[in-house]
């Protein structure tokens, strides 16, 4: 059980922390959108968008902070 609040906890902090981050640089991130490699299709009535280059993005830091936790844990 105590693994489990810990990581709860963890998970709260990293939530803090980029809320913290979107909120005081969200103006200067407005390029994570918009990356070459992101699909937006666009007709009349339909707008379809698939962050496919910004997820992969986010994956990797995601990912490299997990590890990092992990290796100093």
């Amino acid at each position: 059980m105590e693994k489990i609040g810990l990581k709860i906890i963890s998970i709260g902090i990293f939530i803090i922390v980029a809320g913290v981050i979107i909120y005081f640089f969200g103006n200067k991130l407005r390029f994570l959108g918009k990356l070459p490699g992101d699909i937006q299709i666009k007709t009349d009535n339909v707008q379809i968008y698939f962050p496919v280059v910004t997820m992969l993005l986010v994956s990797i830091l995601l990912s490299f902070f997990m590890w990092l936790f992990n290796k100093f844990k």
